[in-house]
């Protein structure tokens, strides 16, 4: 049997059958932009900016949903291509607010246009995403702003009113993309696109707030959110991508050991993503390991070791004081009552490594069997 090839940009390359454009182009590093694809989930083709030229072809074609086909010759950046390109993301920043430095400030009062920014989003700066958008990045690398066409405004209010998500309509592309995590990654059934036409947005079951609907507040749609439409209510206007640093670490919360990226900003945790392409998770987390690290930054939160003293006070102590102390007395009351005295609960927010360290202690060492666990209860 004879290798499909493809050509892309005039360069041979083999795929697997069903593979689409995309596919190939990405898995040979051609970069084809896009805003609406979403590994794992069906492509829809939905934001148009992945279009690509295909010889022979009266119109030009999705990559992300177009079939690889055996001797097809693509052209990815052709003139025709970028002004397709150039012409969507045109439309998109002129439909709602877009105003993050490539849209119209050049030709009006400067102050003028900071005071409708405030007026639209609650505060003096630039859109909460502004760094960390890929509207803007693909807009800069086009060079393509939203004066073309008149200024369209949403008639949907921002929804503040949930206790994790900002959903900022005004700000909606409905690329679809985070339907599709919800529905195909997470499997929650909990947004759909809603109404038709210019009335089109993204709503839950009724056209509720998040908060009263199936939303099980994952946040995988604020992962996926290529804009500024899906942000996290307690990072907004707090943090920009570049004050932060990230740092790899495992959740705590389960023993699953999914894989997390903490931003840190002055030493503070001001924000949680999922670590994408890395198992177990790929990017997804649920509610409390992505949002439930507000404790890390408590000024309550112990920070060394305190010892009991006799009068009932507690005093501070180093970690080999009061591990020497535990050690003691554990043997104090092992020799004096016997191991079965002694009970082990460990706790379904360490590893399962960790768990099995725990009941090894209380066999091997305490000399019990008197092993159970948090979840159990």
């Amino acid at each position: 049997m004879s290798e499909n090839r493809i050509v892309i940009n005039g360069n041979d390359f083999s795929f697997e059958p069903e593979e689409t454009i995309l596919q190939v182009a990405s898995r040979n590093h051609i970069d084809i932009p896009t805003l609406c694809h979403l590994k794992g989930a069906a492509p829809t083709g939905e934001c148009r900016i992945c279009m690509v030229e295909v010889e022979g072809a009266q119109a030009l074609v999705a990559a992300c949903s177009g079939p690889a086909e055996n001797g097809m010759v693509v052209q990815t950046e052709s003139p025709k291509v970028i002004e397709s390109r150039r012409m969507t993301l045109q439309l998109m920043l002129s439909s709602g607010n877009h105003n993050c430095a490539v849209r119209g400030s050049d030709d009006k009062d400067w102050t003028q246009f900071q005071l409708a920014v405030q007026k639209e989003d609650g505060s003096p700066q630039l859109c909460p995403v502004w760094g960390d958008c890929r509207l803007q990045d693909l807009a800069y690398r086009y060079q393509v702003s939203g004066e073309r066409f008149p200024k369209t405004d949403t008639p949907y209010p921002m929804e503040t009113v949930n206790p994790f998500i900002v959903r900022d309509f005004s700000r909606c592309i409905l690329c679809g993309r985070c339907v599709q995590a919800c529905n195909d990654i997470q499997v929650n059934q909990a947004i759909h696109f809603g109404n038709r036409g210019a009335a089109t947005k993204i709503i839950a079951a009724g056209d509720r707030p998040l908060k009263d609907s199936d939303c099980v507040f994952c946040g995988e749609c604020v992962q996926v959110c290529p804009v500024g439409a899906l942000v996290e209510k307690d990072a907004k206007y707090k943090v920009r991508p570049w004050e932060t640093k990230k740092v790899r670490t495992t959740c705590s919360y389960c023993g699953v050991g999914c894989q997390l990226h903490l931003h840190v900003k002055e030493g503070k945790v001001v924000k949680v993503t999922g670590a994408e392409d890395i198992p177990p998770n790929y990017g997804s987390l649920c509610v409390k390991g992505r949002f439930g690290f507000d404790f890390v930054n408590s000024p309550e939160r112990l920070t060394t070791p305190l010892i009991r003293e006799e009068d009932g006070e507690f005093r501070e102590a180093s970690w080999d004081e009061a591990i020497d102390l535990v050690a003691k007395r554990l043997g104090e009351i092992k020799e004096k009552h016997g191991g079965d005295t002694f009970g082990m609960l460990t706790s379904a927010r360490i590893t399962n490594e960790e768990n099995y360290i725990a009941q090894k202690f209380a066999r091997a060492v305490m000399k019990t069997n008197n092993v159970d666990h948090c979840a159990r209860l």
